[in-house]
């Protein structure tokens, strides 16, 4: 064995008596300085994963910088992966990135903000190192840079046990924020917030969290999906943009959460918040629909692949032309249907051709986009004093996509129109549109493929809203408006894309672009065996409409400023 020697880099400022146990930490998500996710149990054909803590004020930590890159580079193809871990609750993205210009490196710097993967892990110095099993979830040595932390990472590149797993270490002392933590005033309101909409009767959970019984009986796994950042599903970067009901928990959320969790997920007082909450006593979210249409009765066989269904649907219900404030589609059968995808189709020309459509894709703001359906799609209406017209002898063209469950089903959806008042004519159009790209060839086995696409909006607007749209071998997507005067601004990241999860992520506050921005789009997909959603690894994948196929679009809907042209438009 190579024995290697190095130097102390660290100077004493605080020392202590390193308490040391390879009891389970459990598997867990951060992001890095640039907005990448990184989840531990996807390296998990790794041998080990290497993690120094750190702190951008510490001296020791950029000491032992040189030490720590010259044994990433001697490990390198080795099944040994280099990290550092902010473990102080820096929420400064901005001067992490800079501590990793002055390093000199390129290292991914994952942010704890809730520190709760830094305690769990045990941290309390930063500049100590800890060996973390990705398979297991466990530390297997916890040290400073030198000679015990070469001879543990030979040791683990043979397959062998680590003989000296705890070493006292020098360093920058971490601390944490001790509180106390109610579940009346601050776990039950997490849980209303962020958990409770799905997680209840009629909701498109599969349990419920209701009361402080099935939070305490579910606790562990609650504490699993958090860590992981499973749930809430299809977190946006918070750093990134602004966005109206974002799902994600903040720091303080995450830490009074997980740390409840961990002092046994105790009750206090004598109410239980979750039980007095209210839900509408109705499928639609948004409320009764002015007009409900009925998509005829389908039939899934037992198995087998589904294709695609394009079923059309003459609004016969419809007596006149009506401005659509709002739409929403009520599953018939959440277990089978696994998205709609809706067309308008006007009536008909007066030589009997139709007319183009307007659908997800290629919003017309003459013509109304009604809402489709993926698991989690949430709706709202338009903004005030916005709308399009349904004209009389309209139809709705539906794209449904149905998966097996191993029995007969049928499913019955409906779609619910939401009207302005008889006589009002709203004076705002929505358009939109998409970045996408359909020559995909996406290589068997390979963990990061890039993909980009741009759109150009070719008048002065204001973005509304995006939408990511990939399959099982999505990854990540990323938006960015190159503004015609040479800037760019990072408007929009998905760092961990789910196709389980279509949602429509809507901001804060419309982003201002002007005519001749180009949007730009830009995927990641996973084609690895470290998928887990994978369908196939060996396979080389193009653009297609089946799940086990590729899709890129990065949809978009925005409003024109000027809106002079609609505004003379009546009934």
């Amino acid at each position: 064995m190579k024995k290697l020697f190095y130097g102390c880099f660290f100077i004493c400022l605080s020392v202590s008596t390193v308490s040391f146990s390879a009891d389970r930490v459990g598997d867990f998500s951060l992001l890095d300085q640039n907005g990448k996710f990184h989840q531990m149990s996807w390296y998990d054909n790794n041998k080990v994963i290497v993690l120094l803590a750190q702190d951008n004020s510490c001296k020791e930590v950029h000491a032992a910088i040189p030490a720590y890159d010259n044994l990433r580079s001697q490990y390198q193809g080795q099944g040994v992966q280099f990290m550092m871990l902010n473990s102080t609750g820096e929420n400064d993205r901005d001067s992490l990135i800079a501590a990793a210009s002055e390093y000199g490196i390129e290292i991914p710097i994952l942010m704890d903000e809730s520190q709760i993967i830094s305690e769990a892990l045990g941290v309390d110095k930063a500049g100590e190192v800890f060996l973390f099993d990705p398979r297991l979830f466990q530390v297997v040595y916890r040290g400073p840079i030198g000679d015990h932390l070469a001879v543990a990472l030979e040791q683990i590149v043979a397959g062998n046990n680590v003989t000296d797993a705890v070493v006292e270490t020098t360093g920058c002392a971490v601390s944490y924020i001790a509180e106390e933590v109610s579940y009346v005033n601050d776990v039950a309101p997490i849980l209303a917030d962020n958990c409770a909409t799905c997680h209840r009767e009629r909701g498109i959970a599969p349990f419920s969290l209701n009361d402080h019984q099935s939070i305490q009986g579910w606790s562990a796994m609650i504490k699993e999906v958090v860590m992981t950042r499973r749930m809430p599903p299809g977190q946006p970067d918070p750093y990134v943009g602004k966005f109206l009901d974002a799902p994600g928990l903040s720091a303080s959320e995450t830490r009074q959460l997980i740390s409840w969790i961990d002092a046994g997920a105790h009750k206090d007082g004598s109410s239980d918040p979750l039980t007095e909450l209210v839900w509408p006593d109705t499928k639609w979210q948004l409320g009764e629909p002015d007009l409900i249409i009925k998509v005829p009765t389908q039939e899934i066989p037992s198995t087998g692949v589904v294709d695609y269904r394009n079923v059309l649907v003459p609004l016969t219900e419809l007596t006149d032309d009506r401005w659509v404030r709002g739409t929403e589609i009520a599953p018939g059968n959440r277990a089978v249907l696994h998205h709609v995808v809706t067309t308008v189709l006007p009536p008909r020309n007066a030589d009997g051709t139709s007319p183009k459509g307007a659908n997800i894709i290629e919003r017309n703001p003459e013509i109304p986009t009604i809402a489709g359906y993926a698991p989690g799609y949430k709706y709202r209406f338009l903004d005030e004093n916005t709308g399009a017209k349904l004209k009389l002898g309209s139809s709705l063209l539906l794209q449904l996509h149905y998966v097996t469950t191993g029995r007969p089903e049928t499913d019955e959806t409906e779609v619910g129109l939401y009207f302005y008042p008889q006589g009002v004519v709203p004076q705002k159009r929505m358009s939109g549109g998409n970045a996408a790209s359909f020559d995909l060839d996406i290589p068997a086995y390979e963990p990061n493929f890039e993909v980009s696409a741009t759109r150009i909006i070719d008048k002065d607007s204001h973005l509304i809203s995006f939408l990511p749209h990939m399959h099982y071998r999505g990854k990540s997507m990323r938006f960015t408006a190159q503004y015609p005067d040479g800037r760019e601004q990072l408007i929009f990241s998905i760092p961990k894309y789910s196709f389980n999860w279509q949602l429509t992520y809507y901001l804060a506050e419309p982003l201002f672009v002007p005519a001749g921005t180009k949007i730009l789009a830009e995927g990641v997909y996973d084609n690895s065996v470290q998928n887990e959603l994978n369908p196939d690894p060996s396979a080389n994948v193009s653009f297609g409409e089946q799940s086990w196929n590729e899709m890129f679009f990065g949809v978009m809907a925005w409003e024109e400023v000027d809106q002079t042209a609609w505004a003379a438009e009546e009934f």
